[in-house]
């Protein structure tokens, strides 16, 4: 039987940060896309990557994610609740919780990531398994809805008190602010992906554009 620290080697825990008090689009996790939850496409993409050993959603400890709760409990996904505000504090402690020295993280309103961009990402990971940070965002050139980054939990838990307000609710900011003091490794778009085809949802006029991506990949 394999060892539980190779087994994380070559494959990784993702986690889902999410959220039902989006202004722009209030309970929009929560929202239908053709009988399925939008949360639920995102865990289900997430699946399709054969690296994905675990997927944990973190929530907020509030009232207004406690549906959330209930349909990922009715579903046996894997939940952390945490601050609502303090997204990097929310995360970190998700990890610890489940002793995971490195995660992936993907949001909560990418319900048609591709689990191909997820599978080099932890290939480039295994490659480089010494960085604190491999991310396709720095500079970002894929589309909106198509970003993973895989954070190590230590790194991320040190830097917390440095942070500032904004940079706690975006994660990883902070890392990005200050690249020169860590080792960062971005991958870039070859052009398979067109950078202007929107992929996550931020607001109700895009759900037209997942529900027709949804269906040409049934097609």
């Amino acid at each position: 039987m394999l060892s539980i620290d190779f087994i994380r080697s070559i494959t990784l825990i993702a986690i889902i940060q999410a959220r039902s008090s989006s202004k722009r689009f209030k309970n929009k996790v929560l929202h239908s896309i053709k009988n399925k939850q939008l949360i639920l496409h995102v865990v289900d993409s997430i699946k399709k990557s054969k690296k994905i050993s675990t997927i944990i959603v973190a929530t907020s400890n509030l009232k207004s994610d406690d549906n959330l709760v209930k349909l990922l409990k009715s579903k046996k996904i894997k939940i952390f609740r945490g601050g609502l505000k303090n997204v990097a504090l929310r995360l970190s402690r998700a990890a610890q919780k489940y002793k995971i020295k490195n995660f992936l993280r993907v949001s909560g309103d990418s319900p048609v990531i591709d689990y191909k961009i997820i599978d080099k990402a932890i290939r480039l990971f295994n490659k480089y398994p010494n960085y604190d940070l491999i991310t396709n965002v720095f500079p970002k050139t894929f589309p909106s809805g198509q970003s993973v980054e895989i954070i190590n939990t230590q790194i991320l838990f040190k830097s917390l008190k440095k942070m500032n307000s904004l940079e706690k609710e975006h994660v990883t900011l902070y890392f990005y602010n200050n690249y020169k003091k860590f080792l960062i490794k971005n991958f870039r778009n070859t052009g398979y992906y067109d950078k202007k085809n929107n992929c996550s949802v931020d607001k109700i006029s895009d759900l037209k554009k997942i529900i027709k991506i949804l269906n040409e990949k049934k097609t």
